[in-house]
């Protein structure tokens, strides 16, 4: 039997110091794990820390323990490791295919910690995330070429940023190789992508990173660009569009990456409500801290 479409709402990531005493209690891993915690309430967490190291397969498994512990239908999406897809070097050069310096030690521990998440059948999707120097350049189509190759066999999906992507070769390319395009959500500067509903895979992704247009390339810390709350007539719309995908896919994952402070768990939560039209669990400490997940906690705010 086909398997019904669903929608997977969560957050990337989980491990950030600022979410101690408004996502979790302070002093939460003294007694439970941050994914055990999560799993309770969201669908899924795209794992960012294999963005910046590769995942240990034994940290892979306990993760899915955990997970399927507090909530069997539970998955998780994950980065691609930076290897891959940036310049080590990104903050003073462009990236490119002639900057990315990936070996083959970096394909191998970068598989190795994927496969211990998807051989207990909870690796969602993976993805590729490019920056937006990162053009639409026969070179770097030659090389994106590449890295699908060398990770075609898990769910890819592949996050550009530049403009110059957005094009219906681009989306017949992605298709024909059925990889997921990432549709996301940014502050719209210079030649950015702008928000979108396409389906190129058996799978639809969004990624909402929030919209500091202040702080997003002046900041000399990264948590100040991710600092941003979504209004409420902000998710309706994209509520749309994630109805819009999810007509067109089996499963879409949709990742908040405004994270500061707990504002990605805020929203994920909302979504969540908006597109299930019912109220959902919150956690308490959150909800002390954002009066508006109030109106759709399904606990009374103490």
């Amino acid at each position: 039997m086909e398997e019904e479409p669903h929608i997977y709402i969560g957050t990337a990531g989980w491990s950030y110091k600022d979410w101690e005493g408004i996502v979790y209690p302070a002093q939460i891993k003294k007694s439970q794990h941050p994914v055990e915690y999560l799993a309770r309430y969201l669908d899924v967490i795209e794992v960012n820390t294999s963005f910046y190291g590769h995942i240990k397969p034994e940290w892979g498994k306990l993760w899915c323990r955990l997970a399927r512990g507090a909530n069997p239908d539970f998955l998780f999406t994950a980065k691609l490791n930076k290897a891959f897809t940036h310049s080590p070097i990104a903050v003073v050069e462009s990236t490119s295919s002639d900057t990315i310096r990936a070996n083959d030690d970096d394909e191998r521990l970068a598989k190795e910690g994927l496969d211990s998440i998807a051989g207990e059948s909870m690796l969602g999707a993976l993805l590729a995330q490019f920056p937006i120097s990162f053009k639409n350049t026969n070179p770097n189509r030659d090389y994106l070429d590449t890295v699908i190759e060398k990770f075609k066999h898990y769910p890819l999906v592949v996050e550009v940023r530049h403009n110059s992507w957005t094009n219906e070769g681009t989306l017949r390319y992605f298709a024909e190789k059925k990889v997921a395009f990432c549709n996301i959500d940014q502050p719209m500067l210079g030649k950015a992508v702008a928000p979108s509903q396409h389906v190129t895979a058996p799978l639809g992704y969004v990624r909402l990173h929030g919209r500091n247009y202040e702080q997003w390339f002046d900041s000399d810390s990264r948590n100040d660009r991710y600092d941003y709350l979504y209004t409420r007539p902000e998710l309706e719309k994209w509520k749309a569009r994630v109805d819009a995908i999810d007509a067109k896919a089996r499963k879409t994952f949709v990742i908040a990456n405004n994270h500061f402070e707990g504002k990605a768990a805020v929203n994920a939560l909302q979504l969540k409500s908006m597109l299930t039209g019912s109220t959902v669990n919150v956690p308490d400490i959150l909800l002390k801290k954002y009066w508006e997940l109030g109106e759709i906690a399904t606990q009374p705010p103490k």
